[in-house]
């Protein structure tokens, strides 16, 4: 059964498109008052708009996650204005594929700052809030999903250092959700492979046209299928953790 999330507060990086609106959809639908958070204002703006026209309630905040202080600020913003913290779904995320060898080395580091990092400085500074909120009602839980990929299961040549990330993610989550689960913060992660999103559209040009032709004849997962798993994962009852989800295409082989 489906537990309604009324009364309760959840944030979403990454949540200008694709996977992160989604689920902060979802999520307002199932009763929560959500924090959108992304660099581009204008389309957080549209998001909080369409949720409170349908009764829901919003808030914009507009960051980039790799700068700590930003993030931090984003995490008191949410209690301050919405009153706790019970969700956080570390949806931002960025996909820089290709050969390792003469690589642009920043899109290394960018994948690193945006990958790895945003996800534990939202972490980090969102903690203390979750596992307050992990001892109030009405649900009495709180929940930490890690949005990683397939490629935090499965490395490829010429997806290295996203591998790499991506790998971490699930490390990480793994690691918390043992240190922090008999306190009933559930820390989970999910895995999705090919989605029909803008991730794919900031890879170099030569890189997207191979890509595209591996992916040519797969029916590829819209966002709002794994917004549909992280909301199947946080309205579990107290109960029950749902640790890990790794979601394909049904066409896709790896």
């Amino acid at each position: 059964m489906t537990e309604q999330l009324d009364g309760t507060v959840a944030l979403v990086t990454g949540a200008s498109s694709g996977i992160g609106e989604a689920t902060a959809r979802l999520l307002a639908e199932l009763g929560a008052a959500v924090a959108v958070a992304a660099r581009r204002k204008d389309r957080l703006d549209d998001l909080v708009d369409q949720i409170e026209q349908k009764g829901g309630r919003a808030l914009a905040l507009e960051i980039d996650v790799t700068d700590k202080a930003q993030a931090e600020a984003a995490v008191e913003q949410t209690v301050n204005e919405l009153g706790r913290l019970d969700t956080v779904v570390n949806n931002a995320g960025v996909m820089l594929l290709g050969p390792a060898f003469d690589a642009p080395l920043e899109e290394w580091e960018h994948m690193v700052a945006l990958n790895v990092m945003g996800v534990l400085y939202v972490t980090h500074a969102a903690l203390p809030h979750l596992l307050e909120a992990a001892e109030q009602p009405p649900r009495q839980v709180a929940d930490l999903v890690n949005i990683s990929s397939v490629a935090g299961r499965v490395a490829r040549a010429g997806s290295g250092v996203y591998n790499l990330t991506k790998w971490g993610v699930g490390a990480f989550t793994e690691s918390l959700r043992q240190e922090f689960t008999r306190r009933h913060l559930r820390a989970s992660v999910v895995e999705p492979g090919a989605v029909a999103t803008e991730l794919a559209s900031h890879v170099r040009r030569e890189v997207w046209e191979q890509a595209r032709q591996n992916f040519a004849e797969v029916e590829l997962l819209q966002a709002e299928d794994i917004a549909d798993a992280v909301a199947y994962i946080v309205t579990r009852p107290r109960r029950v953790a749902v640790n890990e989800v790794l979601i394909r295409p049904t066409e896709q082989e790896r």
